[in-house]
């Protein structure tokens, strides 16, 4: 098998987010590449849950001086990286005062959403794209995870096409019952429209299936993760001619992932 630059991105990481079945997995996939030789970066948000001096976080300093517009409003990014003990796997965090400088993750200390989320998903989104662009880093493979992820294939697909840096790079999504009740704010469909992205109707209306929806018509595959993985998902993926593998298979044998990777290149 060839070896591959294999980009991993999820808004939860195993051990850097409380574990659950999303952190889990964002880590199984990269360990169980980066052990068969490939070359692996992998992206999170940088929550202000996350212990920054516990999991010895730092500032990429080559990497400061990115601004993101989001709304026709300049963020400044910061990008921050850690080890994963005992891995070998180099994550980075997308990081803005704003945006993550915040307790909660999603949710406010009574329970409500935040009522910028949409703006913090597609911050999160475009935010990668320049940091890998930045770090002058060609990925072969994007595979992307979780809902805060969903608007970074559209951007890909309508903005990045012809971008050289992107030249011949494969998009995957794994699909679980990663969710929230409820819609997103407005903040994401302002956002995109601002950035003039086409066919967006599935982010008009930002639940979580309706979001997985849009992203999944803008990839070469997508994984199936769970049985609960959302159904009107796996049928807009199909529906696009995108193939639909199943990805437990994948996470029990790293060859067989090994394999569906260098299969996108056949």
């Amino acid at each position: 098998m060839a070896k591959r630059r294999i980009l991993y991105i999820s808004h939860e990481i195993k051990p850097y987010f409380p574990e659950g079945e999303l952190a889990e997995m964002a880590l199984a996939f990269p360990k169980k590449m980066n052990e068969l030789g490939h070359e692996i970066r992998a992206f999170m948000p940088r929550f202000g849950v996350i212990n920054e001096r516990r999991h010895q976080l730092h500032e990429v300093i080559r990497l400061s001086g990115i601004n993101v517009v989001i709304n026709d409003y300049d963020q400044p990014l910061v990008i921050k990286v850690a080890s994963v003990p005992g891995a070998r796997i180099q994550v980075y965090f997308i990081d803005n005062e704003e945006y993550f400088k915040r307790k909660g993750t999603w949710e406010d200390a009574q329970g409500a959403f935040y009522d910028d989320n949409g703006a913090r998903a597609l911050f999160f989104s475009k935010s990668i794209i320049e940091t890998i662009k930045k770090l002058g880093w060609q990925p072969d493979v994007v595979h992307i995870m979780g809902w805060m992820s969903t608007p970074l294939p559209v951007y890909l697909r309508q903005f990045h096409a012809d971008d050289p840096h992107f030249a011949g790079t494969k998009v995957v999504y794994s699909l679980s019952d990663n969710a929230f009740e409820g819609a997103l704010d407005q903040s994401l469909e302002q956002g995109m429209a601002f950035d003039g992205v086409k066919d967006m109707d599935a982010f008009t209306k930002p639940t979580a299936e309706s979001l997985y929806c849009g992203a999944v018509r803008n990839v070469d595959a997508v994984l199936q993760m769970s049985d609960a993985a959302p159904a009107a998902a796996l049928k807009a993926a199909k529906d696009a001619g995108v193939p639909v593998h199943d990805g437990k298979a994948f996470l029990e044998q790293p060859a067989l992932l090994d394999a569906f990777y260098e299969s996108l290149f056949a």
